[in-house]
């Protein structure tokens, strides 16, 4: 059996070609997944950035909804970037109408709390279990994570935010680590698919 762990991208909406690009890099079998039977095929799953909004609308229009959390329960490793983090929330502080979220973490996530768009920075981010120096993260109307409850843990803050969230299998980070070719989060995540595949 081969050691390298097939790591889908949720490729509805957002930047999955980037994804794609950081998880081979960081030594991953990685494929689009847009329908339950490709979901069911994949070691685990990378949630990225986009529109949390019309990510979630998406998932329950092409079926994905159900099997996204029937396999975060079962424990598959699922690693959330911006848009992503939002929708592995237990719950959302200000959701839209209609916005549904996978679930996985037990926290509360704010939509766009770092602002608009012409907002966007770019920051090292120290990420707890992840060796040589500080993360550059690029934040893009970015969510932050208001709260957590006792099984979560808090591997990164930035301007005393929460900003990046693991628990159990599922990761999470409010920045967008896929956009500046630094890919040790990814390997991090391809890691945490190894131990368990």
């Amino acid at each position: 059996m081969s050691d390298t762990p097939v790591i889908g991208v949720l490729a509805l909406q957002g930047d999955v070609r980037e994804h794609l690009i950081a998880l081979a890099s960081a030594d991953a079998q990685a494929r689009p997944v847009r329908r339950p039977e490709e979901l069911a095929e994949v070691d685990g799953l990378v949630i990225p950035g986009g529109e949390s909004t019309t990510m979630s609308k998406l998932a329950v229009l092409f079926g994905m909804m159900e099997p996204l959390r029937e396999q975060v329960r079962a424990g598959m490793p699922v690693y959330g970037t911006c848009a992503g983090m939002i929708l592995l929330a237990e719950k959302i502080l200000d959701p839209r109408s209609g916005q549904e979220t996978v679930g996985g973490i037990d926290m509360i996530v704010r939509r766009n709390a770092f602002g608009r768009q012409n907002e966007s920075f770019e920051a090292a981010v120290e990420v707890a279990g992840i060796d040589g120096g500080p993360v550059e993260g690029v934040f893009i109307r970015a969510p932050w994570v208001e709260s957590v409850g006792a099984e979560a843990e808090v591997i990164a803050e930035h301007g005393g935010h929460i900003v990046a969230v693991r628990q159990r299998n599922v990761l999470t980070t409010s920045f967008h680590p896929e956009l500046t070719g630094d890919h040790r989060v990814h390997a991090l995540f391809v890691e945490m698919v190894r131990a368990v595949k």
